[in-house]
């Protein structure tokens, strides 16, 4: 779950809950982006009554270079190869 939301959040600057859409409940999806959040891979803040995630993607080139880009690479060959069997 937390990686469709970093891949979600790399694909559009800033997205809120709902529209990420995830297939889990409000609850496990509130955790998820409490983990992340708290891990600094996130920000969020309120627009009107939506709450608005971003992914912190200077913050983490600047700590660990390249790391968001490989994450997001496997990610994307991950799904190729669950896509082809």
């Amino acid at each position: 779950m937390r990686l469709l939301i970093i891949q979600a959040l790399a694909a559009d600057a800033a997205a809120s809950c709902a529209r990420i859409g995830l297939a889990c409940s409000k609850s496990t999806a509130t955790y998820h982006f409490r983990v992340l959040r708290e891990a600094g891979v996130i920000t969020q803040h309120y627009q009107g009554t939506a709450k608005v995630n971003e992914l912190r993607r200077v913050d983490l080139d600047a700590v660990f270079p390249g790391l968001l880009d490989a994450l997001l690479a496997s990610a994307a060959a991950q799904s190729a190869r669950t896509t082809e069997a």
